[in-house]
């Protein structure tokens, strides 16, 4: 028996042995694999890293392109006497976003080239803005350089003049009478659920706004171009060029408009409703809605976001 007992505890050290040495194999195995798959994700996030900043690179890259481009129909369309409000607008928006330190995420990046995409239309508008300002500007100089014209045909252009003048202030005696009425700002949530006068961000997936064109036997018929305007607390106009919206006069200045409808004005009351998709959370505080149709306010309404 004295013979055995060390034959078995040598047999048992032997197995605790290898067991030993298996584990530890396991453990360097284990180890491996984990410094590997460390390192494809480190290789992968600094790739991510480049590629990220290479975008940021060629994103502004484009903003100085664009804000140049901008500046040349602003140069251009000031000489031919033109008005550059909202190209100005545009531009100082784009510098802005320029001057900025942060590097940008995926989405923000996006965002901003598919808003440098929208800016190409506007190009093309002032692009025949400045091709009509030429022809009225040389239309205008060949005009001075042939004009002799005698007393009678300057009364007779007075005359013409004051007849087209009661004709103006005749449309605008009936495009005064035009009045929107029982005017709704609702906020309408991811369910399409809608919610009336005061509302938080969350419940405001897209911003509703309905009213009548009332009833008016005396205005004069036709299409009519009816603008909405959405004022921040900060008396900023929101707007947002990708969404339709855009530019119109009134009292002789340049303003952006957040929406506009063409209706056809056939005397009886009209129903509009504007629906306007918000990308980014408003700002808290009072928000008017301003209406406008031929130059003129029609109708305001105030709503808060809390």
């Amino acid at each position: 028996m004295s013979t055995n007992i060390p034959e078995e505890k040598s047999s048992r050290n032997e197995k605790g042995k290898n067991i030993l040495i298996i584990v530890l194999i396991l453990l360097v195995i284990f180890s491996g694999v984990k410094l590997y798959l460390d390192s494809v994700d480190k290789t992968q996030k600094t790739e991510e890293i480049l590629i990220l900043s290479e975008e940021n690179n060629n994103l502004n890259l484009r903003i100085d392109s664009m804000a140049y481009q901008l500046d040349l129909r602003i140069n251009e369309i000031k000489k031919l006497g033109g008005n550059v409000d909202s190209l100005v607008v545009l531009k100082e928006q784009l510098l802005q976003e320029r001057n900025t330190e942060r590097n940008r995420s995926a989405a923000e990046i996006s965002a901003l080239n598919k808003k440098i995409d929208s800016f190409s239309g506007v190009l093309t508008e002032k692009d025949q803005e400045i091709t009509r300002l030429k022809q009225v500007n040389e239309q205008l100089f060949t005009e001075n350089q042939d004009l002799k014209t005698s007393k009678a045909e300057i009364e007779d252009s007075i005359v013409q003049l004051n007849l087209k003048q009661e004709e103006l202030e005749e449309k605008v005696n009936i495009a005064q009478k035009l009045h929107a009425e029982n005017i709704v700002v609702a906020a309408v949530n991811n369910k399409g659920r809608e919610r009336e006068g005061s509302f938080r961000n969350r419940q405001l997936e897209k911003l509703k706004i309905s009213f009548d064109i009332s009833e008016n036997k005396v205005a004069e018929p036709g299409t009519k171009d009816i603008y909405v305007q959405v004022v921040a607390p900060n008396n900023q106009v929101i707007f947002d060029i990708a969404k339709g919206s855009g530019t119109f006069s009134i009292d002789g200045r340049e303003e952006f408009y957040t929406a506009k409808q063409d209706i056809l004005f056939d005397n009886t009351k009209k129903r509009l409703i504007y629906l306007y998709q918000k990308e980014t959370e408003y700002p808290e505080g009072v928000y008017e809605v301003k209406i406008y149709s031929e130059g003129f306010n029609i109708g305001n309404k105030t709503f808060e976001i809390k």
